[in-house]
């Protein structure tokens, strides 16, 4: 049943050459982009937020993206978003994952869309196999103490039990770093929606300042940064 709420766990592992790693609570939102759901100050989305252009639907957006990478959608497939809302005004959505479906359920497609914190934004599209693997390049600057090389494996689950998902970095021939989120879906109805957002107050604000903490705690332990280039985003980004 959608939309619902997704309340999970984040992890991050960053293995080389400075180890270090987190886990917290936290929730995401499993949306239709067709019928987006809006609560108010608490949770709200918008076509600005994300890939394509704010005067057309996210769907529009999304079928325009896959379209330019070589796999249109049919107009009775379905588009399902795992991503932050935007609330108290604000949202910052390190990665909201797409998965267009087709009306038999299978999956067409999905899109990844990366923010990083210097206000860019980058997307790939992927065909994952019957297990939701895939492996896609890493083509944009994220943080700043990893260069723009190697791969991202990713592994992806959608249904009615367990929403996740897992990357791993690789460069070079070693597994650098570690990201997922999992959790269980749960209908999005108004006291549930309440309650989220009492145990997780400012959820997209703590993880703007999340980053930033563990970032400088890196920068104190003498990580090497690597210079940011202007990111030029792929067509229809």
């Amino acid at each position: 049943m959608l939309p619902a709420l997704v309340p999970g766990r984040v992890t991050h592992a960053r293995r080389m050459p400075v180890r270090h790693r987190f886990g917290h609570r936290t929730y995401q939102w499993l949306v239709d982009v067709d019928e987006l759901p809006r609560f108010g100050a608490l949770a709200s989305f918008s076509p600005s937020d994300h890939l394509g252009s704010a005067d057309r639907s996210l769907r529009e957006n999304v079928a325009a993206f896959a379209a330019a990478q070589g796999i249109p959608l049919a107009p009775d497939d379905r588009v399902v978003m795992l991503a932050n809302a935007r609330g108290l005004g604000y949202v910052f959505d390190p990665l909201s994952v797409f998965w267009c479906l087709t009306s038999a359920g299978d999956v067409r497609c999905v899109v990844l869309e990366i923010h990083n914190t210097y206000g860019e934004r980058h997307a790939q599209l992927a065909r994952p196999d019957g297990d939701g693997r895939f492996s896609v390049g890493k083509d944009f600057y994220v943080s700043p103490f990893f260069s723009v090389d190697g791969r991202y494996d990713v592994t992806l689950r959608l249904d009615p039990e367990r929403v996740s998902v897992a990357i791993d970095l690789t460069q070079g021939d070693q597994r650098v770093f570690s990201a997922a989120f999992s959790g269980r879906p749960r209908p999005a109805r108004a006291l549930a929606v309440l309650g989220v957002a009492l145990r997780t107050p400012a959820a997209t604000y703590q993880v703007w300042a999340l980053i930033r903490i563990h970032g400088v705690w890196l920068w104190l332990r003498r990580l090497p940064m690597i210079p940011r280039r202007r990111h030029v985003p792929p067509e229809g980004v």
